[in-house]
C-alpha cells in the first residue's frame, strides 16, 4: 500500500484540475473570496467561528507580496462587511520573506494594523523549518507594536518547547499544530506517537504561560488529552479552543461543539488551491484514496 501511494502521488501533480477540484471543493471553499464568505456564513450559522485564508506561498517578488497584503484587506473587509466571526491567517512567503524579512515585517505590520482597526486578529503561520527563526523574529516585532496578533507552533519541531520558552513576556495566542512539513530526523520527531507527546507537552507549557491555545488538530484521543490538561490546570473555557480543517472529520467537530467547546473551521480559498490539496493529500490518506477513486471513476 505505501508503495501504490508513493507512485500515485508522483503523478497527482499531473492530474487535471477537474478531476482533482472533485474532491479538493470539500476542503478548499473555492476560487474567490465570496466563496470563502458564503462557507464562513454557513459555518458560522452552525455555531463555528472561522479562519479565512487566501491560499498561497513563496511568492518572489515585492510586487507579488504587496498584492496579497491588498487581497488580504479585501478579506478582512468582507468578514467585516458580512459581520462573520473570522480573523485572517498569513504565511510568511506569502508576504514575501523568501525575498526580504523585512518585506515581510513591513507587509504584516500594514495588516496588522489595519485588522486592528477592524477589531479582527491576524495570525502568523508558521512554514517549513527553514522560516522558523524569521517567522519567530518577525511575531516578536510585531508584538511590540501590535496586540491583535498570534502565532503558529509546530510540536513535530524539537526546538519548539526552547521556542516558547524564549517568546518574550506578555499575552500570547498560539495555534499549535502537529505540523504538516516532512522535516528531516535530526531536527524533527518523525513518528506519530512522539510527536503526540510533543504536542501535549508543548500545549501544557503554553497553559503554564497562561497563553490562550488553539488546539489546532483531528486526532481525537489527542485533542481530549488536551481538554483534561486544560481542566486540570484550571484553564478556563475562554482560555482555548479546537481549530479544524474544512471538510476534514466534521463528525468529531460535533462531538466536541456539544461538549460545549469552541471548534474554529479554517476557510481556505484561492485559485492556488491545487498545491495545498496536494498538500493536504500527502498528510491525509483519506483525501488520497478520495482523489484516486475519482481519477479512476469510482465511487
Amino acid at each position: 500500500m505505501p508503495l501504490l501511494h508513493s507512485a500515485v502521488m508522483k503523478v497527482m501533480p499531473h492530474v487535471p484540475k477537474a478531476i482533482l477540484w472533485r474532491v479538493a471543493k470539500r476542503y478548499v471553499a473555492g476560487d474567490t473570496l465570496q466563496s470563502a464568505i458564503e462557507r464562513l456564513k454557513l459555518l458560522n450559522g452552525r455555531g463555528h467561528p472561522g479562519v479565512i485564508d487566501v491560499l498561497g506561498e513563496d511568492v518572489n517578488s515585492e510586487e507579488q507580496a504587496r498584492h496579497v497584503v491588498a487581497e488580504y484587506k479585501q478579506a478582512a473587509d468582507a468578514v467585516v462587511e458580512n459581520s462573520i466571526q473570522a480573523y485572517v491567517s498569513v504565511k510568511p512567503t506569502h508576504l514575501g520573506l523568501r525575498s526580504s524579512e523585512r518585506l515581510a515585517l513591513s507587509n504584516y505590520a500594514e495588516l496588522a494594523k489595519y485588522c486592528k482597526a477592524r477589531k479582527l486578529f491576524l495570525r502568523v503561520e508558521m512554514e517549513d523549518a527553514s522560516t522558523t527563526d524569521a517567522t519567530l523574529r518577525i511575531f516578536e516585532e510585531l508584538r511590540k507594536e501590535h496586540d491583535n496578533v498570534g502565532l503558529v507552533l509546530q510540536s513535530r519541531l524539537f526546538r519548539t518547547p526552547d521556542d516558547i520558552a524564549k517568546l518574550a513576556p506578555g499575552p500570547l495566542n498560539i495555534r499549535m499544530v502537529k505540523g504538516i512539513y516532512l522535516e528531516p530526523a535530526n531536527i524533527a520527531h518523525t513518528e506519530p506517537e512522539p510527536i503526540r507527546q510533543a504536542y501535549i507537552a508543548c500545549t501544557q507549557q503554553l497553559f503554564e504561560r497562561k497563553a490562550f491555545v488553539a488546539l489546532a488538530t483531528h486526532d481525537a484521543a489527542m485533542g481530549d488529552r488536551c481538554a483534561e490538561l486544560a481542566k486540570r490546570l484550571r484553564v478556563e473555557r475562554n482560555g482555548y479552543e479546537f481549530q479544524v480543517l474544512l471538510g476534514v472529520m466534521e463528525p468529531l467537530w460535533q462531538t466536541w461543539q456539544a461538549q460545549n467547546h469552541v471548534v474554529r473551521v479554517y476557510v481556505p480559498f484561492g485559485p492556488q488551491w491545487q498545491p495545498y490539496s496536494l498538500r493536504r493529500m500527502r498528510k491525509n490518506p483519506q483525501i488520497f484514496w478520495n482523489v484516486t477513486r475519482a481519477m479512476f471513476g469510482m465511487k
